[in-house]
């Protein structure tokens, strides 16, 4: 049995990483706000765009675009990855990565071999690397301060090759986004692009009411009501009667690199926030069992000082004994 000095030495460890927990726990309460915010204010936007592109699409049915053109055969493939530039949250770094590993064994049985990695985030970098992938380049600093212009750059960039042939399909391996409480490991094609209306707002269903992520807590708001997901209701209605000016297919040329922009950006936006989340429960976690250990601690410290004050009485009662 360890010494009362020993457990106390222990007990006052423990309180110690029980604060770094829980005030990592409240940062990543407050970051949580301000990302499900950035997703908040860049709705409008979102609706009103995929709005006028369905508009489009279903006057003209089969549209099609040099981003929808599906090629023969898959020999380059580009990958967007994101992840967090630190750690301390979770499986959420691992899911990706193991994700994205199993993206290129696959296509490396498939015989394609020229696959190159767009890392969004330090920790896909580090293991892009660590592969011996082939890398895009430094994106490090989105993971932490997503910004709009940063990701029009890469979406440019990756039509761009796209179109002149330098990639044949482009994926997106990001955590989606739908509550405090759920996130969802999602691979997503970016391109080509699927014109079809029916997949348009297809993962606009994300929950931006609350930022309480136990099981409980989530029953408690879907029983009350307060959980509501996004409607499309929220869209004021437009008047699809439109009057193409010059043609359909220049109309397309603009807004489907709006839409793509728009894809990597909000791929962001909802790995930024599902990181937090995922440190929430995972400092809420280290916390709870912190709780639990001090608690034995404090049992296993009782039942030492309680044995030792016995040991102490008995010495003395057969010291006196004895004389």
């Amino acid at each position: 049995m360890p010494s009362l000095k020993e457990i106390k030495t222990r007990i006052a460890s423990v309180k110690s990483t029980r604060k770094i927990t829980s005030a990592m726990k409240m940062v990543a309460s407050s970051k949580l706000h301000h990302a499900q915010t950035a997703i908040q204010n860049m709705l409008p936007y979102e609706n009103m765009l995929e709005h006028i592109l369905k508009g489009f699409l279903v006057s003209m049915p089969d549209a099609e675009s040099v981003y929808s053109l599906e090629r023969g055969e898959v020999k380059k493939v580009a990958l967007i990855v994101y992840s967090s530039n630190s750690s301390l949250c979770g499986g959420f770094n691992g899911n990706v990565i193991r994700m994205m590993q199993q993206a290129i064994a696959g296509y490396k049985a498939q015989g394609i071999s020229d696959i190159t990695i767009y890392p969004i985030g330090r920790k896909v970098a580090e293991k892009v690397t660590k592969l011996g992938c082939q890398c895009a380049g430094d994106f490090t600093e989105l993971a932490d301060k997503p910004n709009a212009k940063g990701c029009a750059d890469i979406a440019k960039e990756i039509a761009a090759k796209f179109v002149d042939g330098e990639y044949d399909k482009v994926e997106m391996i990001y955590h989606h986004f739908k509550s405090a409480g759920t996130q969802i490991l999602t691979r997503r094609t970016f391109l080509p692009i699927d014109l079809s209306t029916e997949k348009i707002g297809n993962y606009n269903d994300r929950d931006l009411s609350s930022n309480l992520v136990t099981q409980k807590a989530q029953e408690y708001l879907r029983k009350k009501g307060v959980s509501k997901s996004r409607k499309s209701e929220e869209v004021v209605e437009l008047n699809d009667n439109f009057i193409v000016e010059p043609d359909m297919e220049s109309v397309l040329s603009v807004l489907i690199p709006k839409l793509l922009n728009l894809m990597v950006y909000t791929a962001l936006l909802d790995s930024n926030a599902s990181e937090h989340a995922a440190r929430m429960v995972a400092m809420q976690s280290a916390t709870d069992n912190a709780d639990e250990l001090l608690k034995d601690l404090n049992l296993e410290f009782n039942k030492s000082r309680q044995a030792a004050i016995t040991s102490e009485l008995l010495d003395i009662v057969g010291g006196s004994v004895n004389n």
